[in-house]
């Protein structure tokens, strides 16, 4: 008999500090943690590997790694459907294939349970170093042609697995990835589930600060989404007039922060923004009615402001929130500092996606233009990351997958309402569910009393579909 405990990880979150790394850190693993379920499980998951090809693509290119991956298999029987969770920009855990809708249904089918990591990611090293000649490797394409020689390799080696067929599931990049396989590889998976999945790649993505200003309002109320909006302008007022000592007292900043060079000026607010996005995209039980009320509790708008971010910008000595703190924050070359470097790459590479502040229908400001964005693609990784370049590699993204018209078929497409990266996704009704007032990927749970009935409606969908994917 299998025993399974479940722990609930929030406070295993806690426990691991912020103090440590430096702001742009944390911020990045506030936006692109693991979006599934995160239990961990006493219930035996082993870590395996598997031999992957450098380059797909090359075939003179010989060399191979060693992709990670998880497998479950307490539920298989043979001839029974895999289940793969696709990983994205993040480390693997079990949570994903040990709890939640997408192990349930697995159970329900008798199915085998993987958990794949992507190249450059987690312990999935294909070079040695992040340098950056070492990057060009890093890439969605080689990413998918990884997954598929996985369900090849399985389906070879598994006892009763030969003619089994093959569900993915995936939340926010990773459900672009599954959406894309069904594109390139329609034959391998009969069907998935693309949660949060951003399609379109566009550079000046100003269309995330609208919506996570309209979640802010429709959550927190008018009179939050003012107060934000009010207390940024006073800041940007304070540089303009001289007052720039009492602003960087009030985020406790270095003193190397220049505020007449505009790139650190764009550096701070850009980070300010991004906490505010932290918290729509990862709301859950009334996390952005909590940051209101917490910014409601001040007498005036800068108070109310400063009361909530604070907390963010607390150090040991000051906080180093220059530009050049930002690049030389990324600019590592080992595993073992992170993953935000690998991240941005793809974005200079592929995607653009660049949450500025282009549109006045948002509350935080003007002061984290799309060119902030464009220079560190330049300073990181060299001179071909020109602006043009990159609205090239955009542009043949765009052209390659096919946008917000992918073109594949058995593929359950939700997002939540408040969910900023639902702009870049396909929200056509018929198309894509949209669950209302839920987040990033908050549908992931197993179905519970506690869902909405809009949010259980769509499990029971997916899982009306699935029925239909494997019979």
């Amino acid at each position: 008999m299998k025993i399974r405990f479940i722990v609930p990880l929030s406070f295993l979150v806690l426990l691991q500090g912020v103090s440590s790394s430096n702001v742009f850190s944390r911020t990045f693993n506030e936006l692109h943690d693991d979006p599934g379920p995160q239990t961990a499980s006493l219930v035996w998951v082993p870590t395996k590997w598997i031999d992957q090809r450098l380059d797909h693509f090359d075939d003179d290119e010989t060399r191979t790694w060693q992709m990670r991956y998880l497998a479950n298999d307490e539920f298989y029987e043979k001839g029974g459907p895999m289940f793969i969770y696709v990983g994205g920009e993040w480390a693997i855990s079990p949570g994903a294939i040990t709890s939640g809708h997408h192990y349930d249904m697995a159970k329900e089918h008798k199915g085998y349970l993987f958990y794949t990591e992507h190249r450059y990611y987690g312990q999935s090293k294909p070079v040695s170093d992040l340098s950056p000649e070492n990057m060009k490797y890093l890439h969605v394409r080689q990413a998918l042609a990884d997954l598929a020689h996985f369900i090849r390799i399985m389906k070879a080696t598994i006892p009763g697995m030969s003619e089994s067929k093959v569900f993915l599931s995936g939340g926010s990049y990773s459900a672009t990835m599954v959406t894309w396989f069904k594109k390139l590889y329609p034959e391998l998976a009969n069907g998935a589930w693309a949660s949060s999945a951003p399609l379109l790649a566009k550079r000046d993505f100003v269309e995330y600060k609208e919506v996570t200003g309209e979640s802010i309002r429709l959550m927190g109320g008018e009179n939050c989404y003012e107060r934000i909006q009010k207390g940024i302008m006073e800041l940007e007022s304070m540089l303009s007039n001289n007052r720039s000592t009492d602003m960087k007292g009030l985020f406790n900043i270095c003193d190397n922060f220049d505020e007449t060079n505009e790139m650190d000026v764009w550096t701070l607010f850009s980070q300010i923004s991004d906490i505010f996005a932290g918290i729509v995209q990862n709301h859950n039980n009334n996390t952005i009615q909590k940051t209101c009320n917490k910014i409601m509790e001040a007498d005036d708008d800068l108070g109310g402001l400063m009361n909530f971010l604070k907390p963010y910008f607390k150090s040991k000595n000051c906080t180093e929130i220059t530009y050049k703190d930002m690049v030389e924050s990324y600019n590592y070359t080992s595993f073992d500092k992170g993953m935000y470097r690998q991240w941005f790459y793809q974005t200079c590479n592929e995607y653009g996606w660049y949450q500025t502040s282009g549109s006045k229908n948002q509350p935080f400001g003007t002061l984290f233009p799309v060119k902030l964005y464009s220079q560190l693609c330049y300073d990181e990784f060299g001179e071909k990351f020109t602006e043009e370049y990159i609205e090239n590699q955009i542009k043949g993204t765009n052209e390659f997958f096919g946008a917000l018209n992918p073109e594949v078929e058995n593929v359950y497409m939700t997002h939540g309402q408040l969910d900023p990266w639902r702009a870049m996704g396909v929200q056509e009704e018929g198309q894509a569910t949209i669950i209302p007032l839920r987040a990033h990927c908050k549908d992931f749970g197993s179905i519970s009393d506690k869902d909405t009935p809009e949010l259980k409606a769509s499990k029971d969908r997916l899982a009306e579909l699935v029925r239909e994917w494997l019979k």
